[in-house]
């Protein structure tokens, strides 16, 4: 069952992860292999190991290990099958160490190419990876023989990632446990590969990391790894479990790569079919080109990245005047910057606002695309001006208030986000910090830091609020509209000054009010928008689609991964 249904499982959300961790659950449980009663019994290897274990303490060899309690009932989390055995790791292994500690090896102990120290971080999926600048020289290794590895130990983490761990093989033997390590030695009969199963099992690795100790990274002790029981099938049957294991996680390697070699043909496909319609040089050109593209939306647009292409696009198709018809009645754009300058100069000469510095025309060489008739090439300046936040303090914060209107308060689709809040006091925001204060709908653009070109409009129920440092408030001139103004910002944002989310990046204010902006008539500006919202809505629609879909195959796998486990 769990061969015929592994590619659902496989492209279920998260599906080859959550497959892997199918496989380890039914291996270390017993559902993996049939069971062979001609099989010597786990118990069988458990007397030798207790036999050898008692005379390698007579010899002084081990340290006599500390009984610990009857494994209860109460304790055993799921059934085994005949044959297998319950034991705790104490009974199991040989010796327990641990590696060394902190004040024992020192960061300038550290030379290159000496005797190789091995570190949790040196421990990649059951194997060890050397770095040949984690090593001490031979005086020192002399002094650490105590944490010498031998060939058959297994190294495990004692902090940050509980489980992880790595075999010893002839290669690495004679090298040195390091700090934040335990090494684990076993009797010869026992099969390193099936422990190392063990370790990765998500129950194992759950109890260890809800067992152990700290703040700000998880510690394992010895008691808590020595206390913690594992499942032990007959020998025979972990050499088989482990043969099975093996095949079906290079299945899964291989579904793994399938996928991903899918996922980026398929986003080739969106972007070659996408660019035919971004360049398209004419309504009529778009349409042809819409029309071809349509034909296959059920195969492009059967994932969420490819989605957010054709919203990228269809803001493009918008900004260049192809996405609704021009009519020759609409007052040209010319009229309307007409508007804008007389509006402008009547405020100046009533002292309202500063006399702005003339921008140069956009030359040629500087347009993206050839506009419409009645459409006109400005600046970002010519029409908007950009306002910049208040650098608030901590201290400045008070528990309520008047709210601070921060970065962290836009989300990536430019809604509100108001789960984390800074205020400070209501008299303090209606006088020393009066400028700042926000009206509902005014544009904030992110200028600086990880969110760079984000965009988000000011909602009613943010009000009062006054704008954090790290923002600019983008105030359009009245006489455009402001819906047609912010898709504009986000193309610009997108195509236009290459934003990349570089924490050190930032916006230039005096470079970015340079920016060329597509202009058309106000009437066509009303009929953008309206189409605009229409196809991001049907975008919207298409991701809630997706989503229950893959609700939808979650749950089919989840059911499956009930009726195999």
């Amino acid at each position: 069952m769990l061969l015929s249904n592994l590619n659902l499982l496989a492209q279920a959300p998260n599906g080859v992860a959550r497959l892997r961790e199918l496989i380890l659950t039914l291996a270390v449980q017993g559902k993996l292999v049939a069971q062979d009663p001609k099989d010597e019994p786990a118990s069988e290897l458990l007397k030798k190991i207790r036999a050898e274990k008692d005379r390698l303490i007579a010899e002084g060899k081990i340290k006599r290990d500390k009984p610990l309690a009857e494994i209860a009932e109460a304790e055993k989390p799921f059934g085994l099958p005949k044959g297998w055995e319950w034991v705790r790791c104490s009974d199991y292994f040989f010796e327990l160490c641990t590696g060394p500690f902190g004040s024992v090896i020192h960061q300038e102990d550290y030379v290159r190419d000496g005797v190789p120290l091995i570190n949790p971080s040196h421990m990649l999926a059951g194997r060890i990876v050397h770095d040949p600048r984690v090593t001490l020289k031979l005086k020192d290794a002399d002094r650490l023989s105590a944490y010498a590895l031998c060939a058959g130990d297994i190294v495990l983490a004692r902090r940050g990632e509980v489980g992880r761990y790595a075999l010893v093989t002839e290669r690495e033997h004679g090298w040195l446990c390091g700090t934040g390590s335990f090494f684990v030695r076993l009797h010869r009969s026992c099969n390193r590969e099936y422990l190392g199963l063990l370790f990765s099992d998500s129950r194992f690795r759950a109890h260890l990391q809800g067992e152990s100790v700290g703040t700000t990274m998880t510690n394992l002790n010895q008691g808590i790894l020595l206390g913690a029981l594992i499942a032990l099938p007959p020998l025979a049957e972990q050499s088989r479990i482990v043969t099975r294991v093996e095949e079906l996680m290079r299945l899964c390697d291989a579904l793994e790569a399938k996928g991903q070699l899918e996922a980026a043909q398929h986003a080739q496909l969106v972007s070659t079919l996408l660019a035919t319609l971004s360049e398209s040089e004419t309504p009529a050109q778009l349409t042809d080109n819409w029309h071809r593209i349509a034909t296959h939306f059920d195969l492009l647009l059967d994932r969420p990245e490819a989605v957010d292409a054709l919203e990228q696009t269809i803001l493009q198709i918008a900004v260049r005047g192809l996405l609704v018809p021009q009519d020759p009645q609409d007052e040209p754009a010319s009229e309307l910057l007409k508007k804008i300058r007389a509006e402008k100069d009547k405020l100046i000469l009533d002292g309202k606002i500063k006399r702005d510095k003339t921008l140069p025309l956009v030359a040629e060489d500087e347009q993206p695309f050839a506009l419409p008739r009645g459409w006109e090439w400005v600046r970002l300046g010519d029409v908007a001006e950009a306002n910049t936040g208040f650098a608030f303090k901590s201290s400045d914060y008070t528990n309520a208030g008047t709210l601070v209107f921060r970065v962290t308060n836009i989300r990536p689709d430019g809604t509100v986000d108001l789960s984390d809040t800074k205020f400070v006091s209501a008299l303090a925001a209606s006088t020393t910090y009066k400028k700042f204060l926000l009206n509902a709908d005014d544009v904030l653009l992110v200028m600086v830091g990880g969110s760079l070109g984000k965009i988000g409009v000011v909602e009613k129920h943010c009000l009062p609020a006054v704008l954090n440092q790290n923002m600019w408030k983008m105030v359009c001139n009245k006489a455009l509209d402001q819906r047609y103004f912010v898709d504009c910002l986000r193309y610009i944002n997108a195509h236009q000054i290459k934003i990349t989310n570089s924490t050190h990046g930032h916006l230039a204010q005096g470079e970015y009010l340079q920016q060329p902006l597509a202009l058309p008539p106000l009437a066509e500006q009303s009929r953008i928008v309206t189409r605009v919202a229409q196809l991001r809505r049907l975008c919207f629609e298409l991701r809630q689609c997706m989503a229950a879909s893959q609700s939808t195959q979650a749950h089919l796998s989840e059911a499956l991964v009930q009726q195999v486990s």
